[in-house]
């Protein structure tokens, strides 16, 4: 799930033809944006901005909400993928930092009901599975000779490698070259009946497949990245098909991740409330049927009858959809966000609710893991910015600044404090960043140890403020409780550090980077924020190019 090129070379190419950062701060411009915001380490300017092609007709953006993911790909040669023994799952695991949609080899990583079948122009592959089982094609959609595609290799990309954005548009996923001032994309892929809903990349895959894409006909796909980078047609090359023309589950598909620190293991969410588990390496018989759900309300799992089917297991998660899944970064645990308005937290590995609780009004959209797994963000339709604590197992504060629904939330992995020789403090601060439909990025600055927490109203009196705890903290909560919404006067409230208009339309992407910081809105324009002292250096998905950095 970063970028282009160096001031030194944009200064070159503006003497013959606009760069492509002038154009986006011309563009920004005439909109009465800013192509800059200030923070108090400096400021991040606006190098550049990706889109889809200007041809792309009004309508299609109104079948799809745009969503980001950042790709890197290693410098390797193209390996197909094979068959491999069923995944066990692992009892130990390696810390590494997450985001949101974003995964990069050098870098830590970290967001309605449809049921039309998939069309796609030219045929569907050569060979189906049914009732929720893998279809494998050398070219979907394409032309096959001996289960080859004869197509020549892409020239945009002829070694297959360096970092991508990769986004959906209406029915098309397209992918632009962040090492290029190129605004449009060099590779697109229709998916014809069906729309593209959400994406994910593995930087670390070993068997080839390393990017998911979900459809709102309910349909997974997994993908090599490089096969559709050095293909030139508008189809997926070498696909695997899950849920085939939704035989197993019709509902969109609404948010797909793999599974940390479990090579091939994925799950993927649906809108009415289910999350299915999968591996790529087995090619399920076609009997990957599910018990009934007895009990709607009920978080429940349900594995699969036979050792060969794929998915292996069924989450029944809630009763209504589920907006948004996020991993920990140790893949232990999983956080879900439901049109319930309720954010759930698993053990994965012990397939259990740890804790949960509801928004303060309306649904959520929306969350994402701290670094250290101590936190959750969630934002929706109250919107309100809620900061979890894992150790608490409640809310700890509410960030308030948003005008209307926060749609994405991501933590910033790569920000380190200010530091000073007198400041022997071990107090953590974390900065975190929210987007919504007010079209402004926040930035949020967390230290718990300076939170002020309110106390509860003594009879008669006025409400006093304290550091110590008040009777929402009081109280431990029982593990596999799901808590309501807390009083105002119980959660502290934060306000934002920056609040800054970053597009025109409604936002619903949020991406940090080590040299930048990504925003997308929902009609298909993505904006790089360059971080200050990075804007003298490519950006890039590699670790050669370390920024000068006025962080540290």
């Amino acid at each position: 799930m970063i970028n282009t090129t160096t001031a030194a070379a944009t200064t070159t190419n503006t003497a013959s033809q606009p760069s492509a950062s002038s154009s986006s701060n011309t563009a920004a411009q005439s909109l009465g944006l800013k192509n800059f915001f200030k923070t108090p380490e400096g400021r991040y300017k606006l190098h550049q901005d990706k889109t889809h092609p200007s041809s792309l007709l009004p309508y299609a953006l109104a079948k799809s909400i745009t969503q980001i993911t950042l790709a890197h790909i290693k410098d390797q040669p193209v390996q197909a993928a094979t068959n491999t023994p069923p995944l066990q799952p692992n009892s130990s695991y390696s810390v590494a930092s997450s985001g949101v949609r974003y995964v990069t080899s050098k870098f830590l990583g970290s967001s309605g009901n449809g049921s039309r079948m998939l069309g796609f122009v030219g045929g569907n592959g050569t060979s189906s599975k049914a009732n929720g089982g893998t279809s494998k094609s050398s070219h979907v959609g394409g032309v096959l000779t001996n289960g080859v595609n004869n197509s020549t290799p892409g020239s945009n990309t002829p070694d297959g490698k360096g970092t991508f954005l990769i986004f959906n548009v209406g029915d098309t996923l397209y992918i632009s070259e962040l090492n290029s001032e190129e605004k449009d994309p060099i590779k697109s892929i229709t998916f014809g009946n069906s729309n593209p809903v959400c994406h994910a990349f593995d930087s670390k895959a070993k068997e080839g497949h390393d990017l998911l894409i979900g459809l709102n006909s309910g349909d997974v796909y997994s993908v090599s990245l490089r096969l559709q980078l050095q293909d030139v047609g508008k189809k997926l090359v070498g696909a695997h098909h899950y849920n085939k023309d939704g035989t197993l589950n019709n509902s969109r598909c609404t948010s797909i991740s793999w599974i940390p620190e479990r090579e091939g293991a994925f799950v993927a969410a649906h809108a009415d409330g289910n999350l299915y588990v999968y591996e790529k390496s087995k090619d399920g018989p076609g009997d990957s049927t599910f018990p009934v759900i007895k009990d709607q309300t009920q978080f429940s799992v349900a594995h699969a009858r036979s050792s060969k089917s794929n998915p292996i297991a069924r989450w029944h998660i809630c009763q209504g959809p589920i907006n948004a899944i996020s991993f920990s970064a140790d893949g232990r645990h999983l956080a879900t966000a439901g049109r319930d308005g309720y954010l759930r937290v698993f053990d994965f590995l012990n397939e259990r609710l740890i804790c949960g609780g509801k928004s303060y009004y309306g649904a959520l959209l929306c969350c994402a893991w701290s670094a250290d797994g101590k936190y959750i963000l969630t934002g929706g339709e109250d919107d309100l910015v809620q900061v979890w604590s894992m150790e608490d197992r409640k809310v700890v504060a509410w960030g308030e600044g948003h005008n209307s629904w926060v749609s994405g939330v991501a933590f910033d992995s790569y920000w380190s404090p200010p530091t000073s020789e007198d400041d022997e403090s071990e107090n953590a601060v974390y900065r975190f960043g929210s987007v919504g439909q007010d079209t402004q990025l926040l930035l949020w600055d967390l230290v718990m140890d300076e939170l002020v927490v309110p106390l509860r109203r003594p009879p008669g009196g006025s409400p006093t403020y304290s550091r110590t705890q008040s009777s929402h903290w009081d109280n431990v909560v029982p593990v596999g409780t799901l808590q309501p919404a807390p009083s105002t006067k119980d959660v502290p409230k934060l306000a934002p550090l920056v609040a800054h208009r970053v597009h025109s339309e409604p936002l619903s992407g949020l991406v940090f980077s080590q040299e930048s910081t990504f925003t997308a809105s929902r009609d298909g324009h993505v904006k790089i924020w360059m971080r200050p002292g990075s804007s003298d250096c490519q950006v890039s998905g590699s670790d050669s190019c370390t920024p000068v950095k006025s962080l540290k």
